[in-house]
C-alpha cells in the first residue's frame, strides 16, 4: 500500500490531488456539534498544501437520497475546515461549478466538493454507474493527478469516491488511514497482555461478529450499554423493560461459556426513557418489572476498574449507558476515566473505537489526549477487527 510520504517525495507542487476525507459530522441546524472528524482530516490536507498541491476534497454528510438536500450540505464543514487549515475553502457543486473552481486553483488552495452522496452513482450497486462518477472525479485532477484515501470511516464501502476512483488514479493511503491500520493491527495481532475489550452500545446483534473474532484473543470482555441486558437474560435474569434481543440470547450463552465475559453487577434503572424520570440503582438480577436499565451502576464501574487498571491493551467501543442524558452518564464517564488513568499511569495502549464512544469522550469533557488513539472508523474499525476485507483498503493494496 503506497502512503502519503511516498507521494510527497515524488512531489505534489502544482499537481491536483483528490482526497477522500470523512467529514460526516453531527449538525444541529447548520452548527457542528462535534468537529472531531474534521480535525482528524487536517494533517493530511495540511501536508499536501505545504507541498504545493492543489487539494480537491470529496466527502459525504448524512444519508441523502441521491439528490441535493440543503440540510445535508457541506457548507458548515467548509467553513470549519477553512478555520482549521487557516485558509479559505471553496465549496463547489459537482459538474461545471467544480470544473471552474478547480480550473482557477493555485498551489496550496483547497476546494471541497459538495456532498458526494447527492449523486446516486456514489452508492450505486451498478459497477458501471460508480465507475462513471469516479472518472468524472479523476478528470478534475488532470494528467498528473493523484488520489489520497483518508476517510477511514468509509473504507468498508465499495463506493465511487472510495473504491472506484482509486482504480483510475495513482492511489495512496493518507495519514489518518495509515494510523488507523497500524492501531488496528496492534489490536488484532500484537497486543500486549493483559488485553481487555470494553463493549457497549445498544444491540448485541451489531457486535456479534466482533465478539466472535476478539473473544478468543482477549483476557476479558467487559459488556455494558443496552447490549448487556441480553447477556443478563442469557443468565436467566429478568430485565424488565430494558432493551432485549431475545433472538440473541443463545449466542450470548455461548459467549458466556468462555469464562472471559464480565457483566454489570448493578444497573441504573428508570421508569421511562427521559432525563427527568425517577431512577434507582439495583442489582443486575433485580430489575423491577416495568423499569428499564439505562446505565451500569457504581459497583459495576468498580468491578470494571479492577480489570482495566491491570490491562496493557484496552479497546473500548460503545458507551456504558445513555450518556446523552445526565442521570445515565456516570457509567460511561467512570469507565472512560479509568482508561485515561491507566494510559497515563501504566502506559496502557488504549484505543477508542470511534462512533458513539468518541462522541462520549468529547461530550463528557474527557481529554482526547488521554487515550493512545481515538478512531474515526466506527463500522469500518469493527469490520477490520472482524477480519473482513475492506474494499477501500484492498483497492489501495492492488
Amino acid at each position: 500500500m503506497k502512503s502519503l510520504p511516498e507521494l510527497l517525495r515524488k512531489g505534489v507542487a502544482g499537481r491536483t490531488v483528490l482526497v477522500r476525507s470523512d467529514l460526516n459530522v453531527p449538525l444541529d441546524g447548520d452548527r457542528i456539534t462535534d468537529d472531531g472528524r474534521i480535525r482528524a482530516s487536517v494533517p493530511t490536507l495540511a501536508k499536501l498544501r505545504s507541498g504545493g498541491a492543489r487539494v480537491v476534497v470529496t466527502a459525504h454528510l448524512g444519508r441523502p437520497k441521491g439528490v441535493p438536500d440543503p440540510k445535508y450540505s457541506l457548507a458548515p464543514v467548509a467553513r470549519r475546515l477553512g478555520e482549521l487549515l487557516g485558509t479559505e475553502v471553496t465549496l463547489a457543486d459537482h459538474g461545471d461549478e467544480a470544473q471552474s473552481a478547480v480550473g482557477v486553483m493555485r498551489d496550496g488552495d483547497v476546494v471541497l466538493l459538495e456532498n458526494i452522496r447527492f449523486d446516486p452513482r456514489e452508492t450505486s450497486k451498478d459497477d458501471a454507474e460508480r465507475a462513471a462518477l469516479a472518472r468524472e472525479l479523476a478528470a478534475l485532477t488532470g494528467a498528473d493527478g493523484a488520489f489520497v484515501s483518508d476517510g477511514f470511516g468509509v473504507v468498508h464501502r465499495k463506493q465511487a469516491s472510495v473504491y472506484d476512483v482509486a482504480r483510475d488514479l495513482p492511489a495512496y493511503a493518507g495519514e489518518l488511514v495509515r494510523a488507523e491500520i497500524e492501531v488496528l493491527r496492534q489490536l488484532t495481532h500484537a497486543s500486549q497482555r493483559p488485553y481487555a475489550v470494553v463493549l457497549g452500545g445498544s444491540k448485541v446483534s451489531d457486535k456479534l461478529a466482533v465478539i466472535s473474532a476478539l473473544l478468543p484473543k482477549v483476557d476479558a470482555l467487559l459488556v455494558g450499554g443496552g447490549m448487556c441486558f441480553t447477556f443478563l437474560a442469557a443468565q436467566g435474569h429478568s430485565v424488565g423493560e430494558s432493551l432485549l434481543e431475545r433472538e440473541q440470547i443463545e449466542a450470548c450463552r455461548g459467549f458466556l461459556a468462555s469464562g472471559r465475559v464480565v457483566l454489570p453487577t448493578d444497573v441504573v434503572v428508570a421508569s421511562k426513557f427521559a432525563a427527568d424520570a425517577p431512577t434507582r440503582t439495583v442489582t443486575a438480577d433485580a430489575i423491577p418489572d416495568g423499569w428499564m436499565g439505562l446505565d451500569i451502576g457504581p459497583e459495576s464501574v468498580a468491578a470494571f476498574t479492577g480489570v482495566l487498571v491491570g490491562a496493557k491493551t484496552v479497546f473500548w467501543n460503545g458507551p456504558m449507558g445513555v450518556f446523552e442524558l445526565a442521570p445515565f452518564a456516570a457509567g460511561t464517564r467512570g469507565v472512560a476515566q479509568v482508561i485515561v488513568d491507566a494510559t497515563a499511569k501504566n502506559g496502557t495502549f488504549s484505543v477508542v473505537g470511534g462512533g458513539d464512544s468518541a462522541a462520549a469522550v468529547r461530550a463528557l469533557g474527557l481529554p482526547e489526549s488521554g487515550f493512545s488513539h481515538i478512531s474515526t472508523g466506527g463500522g469500518a474499525s469493527l469490520e477490520y477487527l472482524e477480519g473482513k476485507a475492506l474494499p477501500g483498503l484492498s483497492v489501495l493494496e492492488k
